[in-house]
């Protein structure tokens, strides 16, 4: 099993690089493996200038790699690079960061409920087991605000011990979707 990253602090310029919408649009498609620029291009819409350009401008960031072994003449291919990301507290944001990160996680709650109404749909197509693959959980309790951090790094440490790369997993597996969401009740 591959050890997860240690987690990092994105500094404001990198926000900026990883809001870009075809930035995201690209991160997503290499999330489910490699690529190459003319591949991604044909899958968006694009046009090959633009995926080569944002796919260089990502790896100054250190979002995305090249993948040397599967490289054939001038053809580059690239790849997601794991990394455990986390985000400035919002109070230490700029003004212009709040907006950038704001309108991402927007954008990321908008893509994975697309995502779930997608599985709902299709769920009954898998095979085994996996239209059981569904788990939710959804309750309340009562928090401070330090026992609602600590309760967050329980779960990033439990998230870790099973984090996998694609090159470490089962030939069984297939890539769940992970997501974990707590605030406070807006209606005290």
């Amino acid at each position: 099993m591959t050890s997860a990253p240690p987690p990092e602090e994105l500094d404001p310029d990198a926000l900026k690089a990883v809001t870009h919408p075809l930035r995201r649009r690209i991160l997503g498609v290499l999330s489910a493996g490699p690529a190459t620029a003319t591949k991604l291009a044909q899958t968006l819409g694009e046009n090959t200038g633009a995926t080569s350009y944002h796919l260089r401008e990502l790896a100054r960031f250190g979002f995305v790699e090249d993948v040397p072994e599967l490289a054939r003449g001038k053809e580059r291919w690239w790849r997601t690079r794991r990394r455990d990301i986390r985000w400035p507290r919002r109070s230490e944001q700029s003004a212009e960061s709040r907006m950038l990160f704001d309108d991402m996680q927007r954008q990321g709650f908008e893509d994975d409920l697309e995502k779930l109404n997608r599985f709902a749909e299709q769920r009954e197509e898998l095979p085994g087991g996996w239209p059981d693959a569904l788990l939710f959980a959804r309750g309340g309790t009562w928090l401070t605000e330090e026992e609602l951090q600590q309760f967050w790094q329980d779960y990033m440490e439990l998230f870790r011990r099973y984090w996998r790369t694609e090159g470490d997993r089962s030939p069984e597996a297939r890539r769940v979707l992970v997501r974990w969401l707590a605030f406070p009740d807006p209606g005290e």
